[in-house]
């Protein structure tokens, strides 16, 4: 095997773990997540919860096996923007600061993007089966992913809006 196969594996493998095991602890936690899904603004949470969990433990598995990685890793993609948008952005870069920073989210959506584009690699399924999707159609299925993300986040996101005090609502 040649070396960047074996970067694949270990990218797909890591990345598909780390995502599958997000989407288990959603399942473990469904009522939590759902209500946390309709704190934080989401219209129809339960749908929300049964979106994510399902997402994250199919991408998991798909990125372990190396089957359909590049619809998988847009997938991750999708699942990151949405998560960066409703809750990280307005936290920071560093995942540490309160609310928790965008950097954890940026750095999968950026592996996600990546695995699309640059496909499982010859030690996957998607080798042994001839599927390859990658390159330009990979890099399709990334700009795809964002405009799924954006069609989620306009269908069923709705923050409550900030309030701001204003002169008139100043106390005396």
């Amino acid at each position: 095997m040649e070396a960047p196969d074996w970067v694949m594996l270990i990218l797909r493998a890591g990345t598909g773990s780390v995502i599958l095991a997000h989407g288990v602890n959603h399942a473990r936690g469904r009522r939590r997540t759902t209500d946390w899904f309709a704190s934080i603004g989401f219209k129809r949470p339960a749908m929300q919860w049964l979106a994510s969990t399902a997402s994250e433990i199919s991408i998991g598995v798909l990125l372990i096996l190396g089957l359909l990685t590049s619809p998988a890793a847009a997938g991750l993609v999708a699942v990151m923007l949405v998560a960066f948008w409703s809750v990280h952005r307005h936290n920071g870069f560093f995942i540490f600061r309160p609310g928790e920073g965008w950097e954890y989210v940026a750095t999968l959506a950026m592996v996600g993007a990546a695995l699309a584009i640059g496909g499982a690699g010859s030690m996957s399924i998607d080798h042994v089966l001839g599927i390859e999707m990658t390159g330009v159609t990979g890099a399709g299925l990334v700009v795809a992913a964002v405009v799924a993300a954006a069609a989620q986040l306009t269908i069923f996101y709705r923050p409550a809006p900030s309030v701001e005090p204003s002169s008139t609502n100043k106390p005396a």
